[in-house]
């Protein structure tokens, strides 16, 4: 997928792809920070169908909305031949045990056998994260294992 970035005097950078649709979808990231993200015409691609401005806290959940799931989709196709091992996104909740908690706190690798791989924070992604990470509501864990471990693993940041 080629990404196009596009300087904007005055303004900012665009950076934006083509759909096989034919329509061009972006983020306008301005000078002082505020983020849009834009969807072009289909029958003129420099000009906006939608413009829809975002917070960064907003722009980060978005980013994992759409990275988790990517990368969740990537690992479990390259463990389709491997039989009994699965991927699966947990996710740490404001209201749940592990907001402000170390990974080490949840002992999720010895009590379950489940590997978490990455952790999707705020659009970035946070591979192989060590026990003393420390998690933040809204995270996307990444995880590796048995659907029973999986299921274990949920219901630990749950119900701890």
């Amino acid at each position: 997928m080629n990404v196009e970035v596009t300087p904007l005097p005055g303004i900012g950078v665009r950076k934006d792809f083509a759909t096989r649709a034919g329509r061009r979808i972006g983020v306008v990231t301005q000078r002082d920070g505020k983020i849009e993200l834009i969807v072009s015409k289909a029958d003129d691609v420099d000009a906006c169908l939608a413009s829809l401005p975002l917070t960064a806290d907003e722009a980060g959940a978005l980013a994992n909305l759409l990275g988790a799931p990517q990368l969740v989709a990537q690992l479990t196709e390259e463990h389709r031949e491997l039989p009994g091992i699965h991927t699966r996104q947990l996710p740490i909740t404001e209201d749940g045990l592990f907001d402000g908690r170390t990974l080490g706190d949840t002992a999720m690798r010895t009590r379950t056998s489940v590997s978490v791989v990455a952790v999707a924070r705020a659009g970035q992604v946070h591979p192989s994260p060590t026990p003393d990470f420390t998690f933040t509501a809204g995270d996307l864990l990444v995880a590796v294992g048995t659907s029973e471990g999986l299921d274990a693993a949920a219901k630990i940041l749950k119900q701890g």
